[in-house]
Protein backbone atom coordinates (compact mmCIF):
# COMPACT_ATOMS: atom_id res chain seq x y z
CA UNK A 1 0.00 0.00 0.00
CA UNK A 2 1.68 3.64 -0.28
CA UNK A 3 0.61 6.16 1.18
CA UNK A 4 0.01 9.88 0.40
CA UNK A 5 -1.17 13.52 2.13
CA UNK A 6 -2.85 15.84 -0.14
CA UNK A 7 -3.77 17.93 2.29
CA UNK A 8 -3.35 18.83 6.44
CA UNK A 9 -4.80 15.48 7.80
CA UNK A 10 -6.27 14.29 4.70
CA UNK A 11 -4.25 11.01 3.34
CA UNK A 12 -4.69 8.60 0.26
CA UNK A 13 -4.16 4.82 0.24
CA UNK A 14 -3.06 3.60 -3.22
CA UNK A 15 -2.89 -0.60 -3.38
CA UNK A 16 -0.15 -2.06 -4.80
CA UNK A 17 -1.98 -5.26 -5.15
CA UNK A 18 -5.47 -4.74 -7.35
CA UNK A 19 -5.56 -1.82 -9.91
CA UNK A 20 -4.33 1.27 -8.19
CA UNK A 21 -7.63 1.35 -6.24
CA UNK A 22 -7.66 4.24 -3.73
CA UNK A 23 -8.92 4.85 -0.23
CA UNK A 24 -8.74 8.07 1.75
CA UNK A 25 -8.81 9.24 4.82
CA UNK A 26 -9.65 12.42 6.53
CA UNK A 27 -8.18 12.92 10.29
CA UNK A 28 -10.40 14.77 12.81
CA UNK A 29 -9.31 15.91 16.33
CA UNK A 30 -10.24 12.70 18.19
CA UNK A 31 -11.09 10.61 15.37
CA UNK A 32 -10.84 10.09 11.58
CA UNK A 33 -13.06 9.13 8.67
CA UNK A 34 -12.59 6.88 5.86
CA UNK A 35 -13.55 7.16 2.59
CA UNK A 36 -13.70 3.18 0.92
CA UNK A 37 -11.43 0.41 1.78
CA UNK A 38 -9.23 -1.42 -0.23
CA UNK A 39 -9.46 -4.81 -2.05
CA UNK A 40 -7.25 -7.17 0.08
CA UNK A 41 -7.70 -7.31 4.06
CA UNK A 42 -3.82 -7.16 4.38
CA UNK A 43 -4.12 -3.82 3.03
CA UNK A 44 -6.96 -2.62 4.50
CA UNK A 45 -5.34 -3.72 7.59
CA UNK A 46 -2.52 -1.45 6.95
CA UNK A 47 -4.64 1.45 6.54
CA UNK A 48 -6.18 0.66 9.78
CA UNK A 49 -2.88 -0.04 11.72
CA UNK A 50 -1.94 3.50 10.70
CA UNK A 51 -5.31 5.68 11.32
CA UNK A 52 -5.70 3.12 15.04
CA UNK A 53 -2.25 2.77 15.77
CA UNK A 54 0.00 4.82 14.59
CA UNK A 55 -2.07 8.42 14.44
CA UNK A 56 -4.42 7.28 17.72
CA UNK A 57 -7.56 8.10 15.45
CA UNK A 58 -10.17 6.02 15.36
CA UNK A 59 -12.20 5.80 12.30
CA UNK A 60 -15.59 6.53 13.50
CA UNK A 61 -17.30 6.65 10.24
CA UNK A 62 -16.53 4.47 7.10
CA UNK A 63 -18.32 6.03 3.27
CA UNK A 64 -18.49 3.66 0.43
CA UNK A 65 -18.67 5.67 -2.65
CA UNK A 66 -20.22 2.81 -4.57
CA UNK A 67 -21.13 -0.92 -3.66
CA UNK A 68 -18.52 -2.77 -5.86
CA UNK A 69 -16.44 -5.03 -4.01
CA UNK A 70 -12.58 -3.46 -4.54
CA UNK A 71 -14.06 -0.39 -2.51
CA UNK A 72 -16.45 -2.25 0.25
CA UNK A 73 -14.71 -5.73 1.33
CA UNK A 74 -12.76 -3.97 4.06
CA UNK A 75 -15.93 -2.23 5.93
CA UNK A 76 -15.97 -5.38 8.57
CA UNK A 77 -12.26 -4.68 9.50
CA UNK A 78 -14.25 -1.31 11.09
CA UNK A 79 -16.70 -2.77 13.59
CA UNK A 80 -16.91 0.35 15.54
CA UNK A 81 -17.50 2.75 12.45
CA UNK A 82 -20.42 3.25 11.00
CA UNK A 83 -20.64 3.07 7.49
CA UNK A 84 -22.21 5.75 5.32
CA UNK A 85 -23.40 5.59 1.78
CA UNK A 86 -26.22 5.96 -0.95
CA UNK A 87 -29.27 3.90 -0.60
CA UNK A 88 -28.86 2.06 -3.55
CA UNK A 89 -25.73 1.60 -2.20
CA UNK A 90 -26.69 -0.56 0.46
CA UNK A 91 -29.19 -2.59 -1.92
CA UNK A 92 -27.37 -3.34 -4.46
CA UNK A 93 -24.49 -4.26 -1.85
CA UNK A 94 -27.17 -6.69 0.08
CA UNK A 95 -27.99 -8.40 -3.54
CA UNK A 96 -24.89 -8.04 -6.07
CA UNK A 97 -22.19 -7.20 -3.21
CA UNK A 98 -23.21 -10.62 -1.40
CA UNK A 99 -23.34 -12.90 -4.93
CA UNK A 100 -20.00 -12.09 -6.09
CA UNK A 101 -18.47 -12.71 -2.82
CA UNK A 102 -19.90 -16.01 -2.21
CA UNK A 103 -18.38 -16.45 -5.92
CA UNK A 104 -15.04 -15.62 -5.19
CA UNK A 105 -14.68 -17.01 -2.35
CA UNK A 106 -14.64 -20.12 -4.25
CA UNK A 107 -11.74 -19.00 -5.40
CA UNK A 108 -9.49 -17.53 -3.18
CA UNK A 109 -9.21 -18.37 0.69
CA UNK A 110 -7.64 -14.87 1.07
CA UNK A 111 -11.16 -13.52 0.79
CA UNK A 112 -13.20 -16.47 3.17
CA UNK A 113 -13.07 -13.96 5.91
CA UNK A 114 -14.67 -10.85 4.59
CA UNK A 115 -18.49 -10.31 5.78
CA UNK A 116 -20.76 -8.12 4.05
CA UNK A 117 -21.26 -4.77 6.03
CA UNK A 118 -24.31 -2.35 4.57
CA UNK A 119 -24.23 1.05 5.40
CA UNK A 120 -26.12 2.44 8.50
CA UNK A 121 -26.44 5.80 7.62
CA UNK A 122 -28.31 6.32 3.95
CA UNK A 123 -29.43 8.99 1.65
CA UNK A 124 -30.77 9.75 -1.35
CA UNK A 125 -31.19 13.35 -1.69
CA UNK A 126 -28.85 15.57 -3.84
CA UNK A 127 -26.44 15.76 -1.17
CA UNK A 128 -25.90 15.06 2.81
CA UNK A 129 -22.79 16.94 4.56
CA UNK A 130 -20.34 15.68 7.99
CA UNK A 131 -18.46 17.77 9.70
CA UNK A 132 -14.83 16.57 11.13
CA UNK A 133 -12.81 19.02 13.18
CA UNK A 134 -13.26 22.32 11.27
CA UNK A 135 -13.95 20.76 7.55
CA UNK A 136 -16.80 19.95 6.06
CA UNK A 137 -17.39 16.93 3.47
CA UNK A 138 -20.21 17.07 1.10
CA UNK A 139 -21.27 13.77 -0.33
CA UNK A 140 -22.75 14.26 -4.01
CA UNK A 141 -24.33 11.71 -6.39
CA UNK A 142 -21.96 11.21 -9.52
CA UNK A 143 -23.13 8.27 -11.13
CA UNK A 144 -22.53 6.43 -14.32
CA UNK A 145 -19.61 4.20 -13.28
CA UNK A 146 -22.25 2.78 -11.01
CA UNK A 147 -25.74 3.61 -10.38
CA UNK A 148 -24.95 4.40 -6.59
CA UNK A 149 -22.17 6.31 -7.31
CA UNK A 150 -20.40 9.62 -5.26
CA UNK A 151 -18.11 11.94 -4.49
CA UNK A 152 -17.03 13.30 -1.06
CA UNK A 153 -15.90 16.57 -1.68
CA UNK A 154 -14.19 18.51 1.08
CA UNK A 155 -15.32 22.20 0.98
CA UNK A 156 -12.69 23.73 2.84
CA UNK A 157 -9.73 21.77 1.13
CA UNK A 158 -11.35 21.85 -2.38
CA UNK A 159 -10.42 18.01 -3.04
CA UNK A 160 -12.92 15.71 -4.44
CA UNK A 161 -12.65 12.07 -3.76
CA UNK A 162 -14.50 11.17 -6.67
CA UNK A 163 -15.38 7.20 -6.77
CA UNK A 164 -15.17 5.38 -9.64
CA UNK A 165 -16.87 8.09 -12.08
CA UNK A 166 -13.28 9.28 -12.49
CA UNK A 167 -10.35 6.30 -13.43
CA UNK A 168 -7.07 6.27 -16.05
CA UNK A 169 -9.70 4.55 -18.03
CA UNK A 170 -13.89 4.91 -18.03
CA UNK A 171 -14.93 1.70 -17.25
CA UNK A 172 -19.33 1.69 -17.42
CA UNK A 173 -20.20 -2.20 -17.85
CA UNK A 174 -22.30 -1.73 -14.77
CA UNK A 175 -23.30 2.16 -15.30
CA UNK A 176 -24.57 4.30 -17.98
CA UNK A 177 -22.99 6.05 -20.90
CA UNK A 178 -24.75 9.35 -20.72
CA UNK A 179 -24.53 9.82 -16.85
CA UNK A 180 -20.64 9.14 -16.71
CA UNK A 181 -20.51 11.63 -19.38
CA UNK A 182 -23.23 14.21 -16.98
CA UNK A 183 -21.54 13.29 -14.13
CA UNK A 184 -17.65 13.87 -15.20
CA UNK A 185 -18.97 17.35 -16.71
CA UNK A 186 -19.43 18.53 -13.42
CA UNK A 187 -15.75 18.05 -12.19
CA UNK A 188 -14.08 20.75 -13.97
CA UNK A 189 -16.28 24.02 -11.88
CA UNK A 190 -15.34 22.55 -9.16
CA UNK A 191 -12.62 24.62 -9.05
CA UNK A 192 -10.32 21.86 -7.44
CA UNK A 193 -7.00 21.89 -5.70
CA UNK A 194 -6.78 17.79 -5.76
CA UNK A 195 -9.14 14.84 -7.22
CA UNK A 196 -8.70 11.80 -5.93
CA UNK A 197 -10.01 9.33 -8.06
CA UNK A 198 -10.94 5.69 -7.64
CA UNK A 199 -8.19 4.07 -9.19
CA UNK A 200 -5.36 5.85 -10.17
CA UNK A 201 -3.16 8.83 -9.56
CA UNK A 202 -4.52 11.84 -7.90
CA UNK A 203 -5.20 14.56 -10.58
CA UNK A 204 -4.00 17.96 -9.68
CA UNK A 205 -4.88 21.28 -9.58
CA UNK A 206 -4.91 22.54 -13.52
CA UNK A 207 -4.87 18.73 -14.98
CA UNK A 208 -8.54 18.34 -13.88
CA UNK A 209 -10.34 19.94 -16.84
CA UNK A 210 -7.53 17.65 -19.59
CA UNK A 211 -8.03 14.49 -17.79
CA UNK A 212 -12.37 14.98 -18.06
CA UNK A 213 -11.99 15.81 -21.84
CA UNK A 214 -9.44 12.69 -22.32
CA UNK A 215 -11.76 10.38 -20.31
CA UNK A 216 -15.23 11.79 -22.50
CA UNK A 217 -12.86 11.61 -25.63
CA UNK A 218 -12.29 7.99 -25.08
CA UNK A 219 -15.82 7.18 -24.28
CA UNK A 220 -17.22 8.74 -27.32
CA UNK A 221 -14.63 7.09 -29.58
CA UNK A 222 -15.66 3.54 -27.94
CA UNK A 223 -19.05 4.15 -28.92
CA UNK A 224 -18.26 5.25 -31.99
CA UNK A 225 -16.43 2.13 -32.51
CA UNK A 226 -18.94 -0.30 -31.10
CA UNK A 227 -21.88 1.12 -33.53
CA UNK A 228 -19.36 1.07 -36.38
CA UNK A 229 -19.15 -3.24 -35.28
CA UNK A 230 -22.99 -3.22 -36.23
CA UNK A 231 -22.34 -2.72 -39.60
CA UNK A 232 -19.45 -5.50 -39.54
CA UNK A 233 -20.27 -8.77 -40.64
CA UNK A 234 -17.68 -9.94 -37.80
CA UNK A 235 -18.77 -7.68 -35.26
CA UNK A 236 -16.19 -9.87 -32.68
CA UNK A 237 -13.45 -9.82 -34.78
CA UNK A 238 -14.15 -5.81 -35.66
CA UNK A 239 -14.13 -4.74 -31.65
CA UNK A 240 -11.14 -7.20 -30.81
CA UNK A 241 -8.98 -4.93 -33.54
CA UNK A 242 -10.08 -2.06 -31.80
CA UNK A 243 -7.38 -2.12 -28.84
CA UNK A 244 -7.44 0.56 -25.96
CA UNK A 245 -4.36 2.92 -28.07
CA UNK A 246 -7.26 3.48 -30.62
CA UNK A 247 -9.21 5.24 -28.11
CA UNK A 248 -6.14 7.57 -26.68
CA UNK A 249 -5.25 5.23 -24.04
CA UNK A 250 -2.14 3.31 -22.85
CA UNK A 251 -2.25 -0.36 -22.33
CA UNK A 252 -0.74 -0.33 -19.15
CA UNK A 253 -2.52 2.11 -17.21
CA UNK A 254 -3.90 0.79 -13.95
CA UNK A 255 -0.70 -1.90 -13.85
CA UNK A 256 -2.39 -3.74 -16.75
CA UNK A 257 -5.43 -4.70 -17.00
CA UNK A 258 -6.33 -1.27 -19.34
CA UNK A 259 -6.97 -3.64 -22.46
CA UNK A 260 -9.33 -5.66 -20.90
CA UNK A 261 -11.51 -3.13 -19.56
CA UNK A 262 -11.66 -1.67 -22.66
CA UNK A 263 -13.01 -4.49 -24.28
CA UNK A 264 -15.69 -4.66 -21.65
CA UNK A 265 -16.61 -1.12 -22.53
CA UNK A 266 -16.93 -1.96 -26.70
CA UNK A 267 -18.76 -4.71 -25.66
CA UNK A 268 -21.39 -3.44 -23.35
CA UNK A 269 -21.88 -0.53 -26.03
CA UNK A 270 -21.91 -2.83 -28.52
CA UNK A 271 -25.14 -4.91 -26.86
CA UNK A 272 -26.61 -1.66 -25.89
CA UNK A 273 -26.62 -0.26 -29.42
CA UNK A 274 -27.62 -3.54 -31.28
CA UNK A 275 -29.13 -5.94 -28.68
CA UNK A 276 -30.76 -7.86 -31.94
CA UNK A 277 -26.85 -8.80 -32.25
CA UNK A 278 -25.53 -9.29 -29.43
CA UNK A 279 -25.49 -13.02 -28.97
CA UNK A 280 -22.93 -12.87 -31.98
CA UNK A 281 -20.02 -11.29 -29.72
CA UNK A 282 -18.01 -13.03 -27.04
CA UNK A 283 -18.84 -11.40 -23.35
Amino acid sequence: MIRERVAEDVYVFTSEIYAQVNAGAVIGPDWSMLIDTLAYPDETRDIRDFLEGRLAKPVRYLINTHYHADHTLGNFLFPEAIVVGHALTRSLLDTRGRRSLDEAKKLSKELREIKIVLPEIIFDADTISFRVGKRTLQLIPLPGHSLDGIGVFLVEDRVLFSGDVMMPIPYIVDGDYDQILESQKILPNMKLENLVQGHGEVILRGEVSLAVKNNQKYLQCVRKYAKQAGRRRDPDGFLTSIDVESCGKSRILLGGPAEELHQRNLRTLFRQLWPERASEISS
